[in-house]
């Protein structure tokens, strides 16, 4: 692999990226992304703070009990870590926002927060620090903030190795033992209680990664449901008028910038009050439900399951699409998927009762500059498909061509 080969696979796995332009849905990922990082710089400040307290808590008990003797020389090289914790925090606090686009910042943050606390381990004893308890802290904060359940199981086999690698090194005697006052200061080289030892924190480290994973997962499946609901129609699952709106908006502007096309699509049912009459309400609202599914498979969506087009119930008996560019920035056709749509539908039997629809298409910029240009551009197309006999589509550029000649 080419040098410049091998640095683009490495932008393409270290910082967020989308298709050609962004989308509204890529773009509130990047900003969702960047609160992350801001999270993980306030935390951080919450578990310095602890540190500080105990710091000096602890420094008075020793001092009053007069077994402060050679730590404060042993403690320096930890007071330094900390002293750049604080300088890098204040950096991040001020300039976060710059580095929202990379995937892998929050995680580097932890990497550097799990030396330090390595640091302050190996300085306070080793085996007999407590300062182990707050690996704990930094895996139920990757559970919190970090998007991927490996990525906590990451933090937590890190944390292990630091762990294991400070109790290892003393134990062989490439490090030398650092005393501390109220120990023996001898197990160090007990080989079945450093085993022990480092077993139960990595167990512990094992553990919380676990639960803290089960329970985001499930926070954070909850949340999604909420919001789901919160632009979706709930009979059919597909997203509801206010989320049409809301995203043709993103797609209009990003087209705008970039000089590309995107496309609206509206799908009406073909005298849906006559089949209403004929056989009731309940017939209506089920074949509702399966046009929706039809719309789905138009749009070529998966239910539940992010898509570059976005298929809608407008209203009632109305149907949208959203279609912009695909993933390398060429146009998808727009007057391809409303055919199929319309194809789909009138090949659709409910217990040999069929519809047809009317369906009409209007693209940007062509037809419309504004959503709302472009979804009257849409809607008067199918009110043309409509009024000439239904079961077909109708271009927007098209329709408004007949009516000049």
């Amino acid at each position: 692999m080419t040098p410049g080969r091998l640095s683009k696979a490495l932008a393409r796995h270290l910082v967020i990226s989308w298709r050609v332009q962004p989308n509204q849905t890529e773009i509130e990922a990047l900003e969702a992304n960047v609160e992350r990082v801001g999270l993980v710089v306030r935390i951080r400040w919450a578990i310095v703070a602890a540190l500080g307290v105990f710091s000096v808590a602890a420094a008075a008990i020793y001092a009053a009990d007069g077994r402060v003797g050679g730590l404060w020389r042993q403690m320096i090289v930890p007071a330094v870590a900390l002293g750049l914790v604080l300088i890098y925090n204040v950096y991040y606090r001020r300039n976060y926002r710059r580095f929202g686009n990379l995937a892998v910042f929050n995680a580097v943050q932890l990497g550097l927060d799990i030396t330090v606390v390595t640091v302050l381990i190996y300085y306070s004893g080793g085996v007999y620090s407590w300062f182990d308890a707050m690996y704990l802290l930094f895996v139920l904060e990757a559970a919190l903030i970090l998007p991927s359940r490996k990525q906590v199981w990451v933090v937590a086999a890190a944390a292990s190795l630091a762990y294991a690698g400070v109790l290892t090194f003393v134990f062989l005697g490439w490090a030398p033992h650092m005393p501390m006052p109220f120990v023996s200061n001898d197990l160090q080289r007990a080989g079945s209680y450093v085993a022990v030892r480092g077993l139960w924190t990595i167990t512990v480290l094992f553990g919380t990664a676990t639960v803290g994973t089960l329970f985001m997962d499930e926070m954070r499946g909850r949340l999604d449901r909420l919001a789901l609901r919160a632009v979706k129609d709930p009979r059919t699952g597909l997203y509801d008028r206010a989320y049409v709106r809301h995203e043709l908006a993103a797609e209009i502007e990003r087209s705008r910038r970039f000089r590309r096309s995107v496309s609206v699509v509206f799908a009406d049912i073909d005298r849906f009050e006559h089949f209403n009459e004929l056989f009731g309400v309940e017939a209506g609202n089920a074949m509702i439900v399966r046009i929706a599914d039809a719309v789905r498979e138009a749009s070529g969506c998966e239910r539940d399951e992010p898509c570059l087009v976005v298929p809608a119930r407008y209203g009632g008996e109305e149907f949208a699409l959203i279609v912009p560019e695909d993933a390398e920035g060429k146009p998808v056709d727009g007057t391809a998927i409303a055919e199929r749509l319309r194809e789909l539908v009138a090949n659709l039997r409910d217990e040999d009762r069929s519809v047809t629809l009317s369906v009409g298409v209007a693209t940007y910029p062509n037809d419309g500059r504004t959503p709302s240009e472009l979804l009257g551009a849409a809607d008067a197309a199918l009110a043309r498909a409509a009024a000439t006999g239904g079961n077909r589509v109708v271009v927007g550029r098209v329709a408004g061509a007949d009516e000049e000649e």
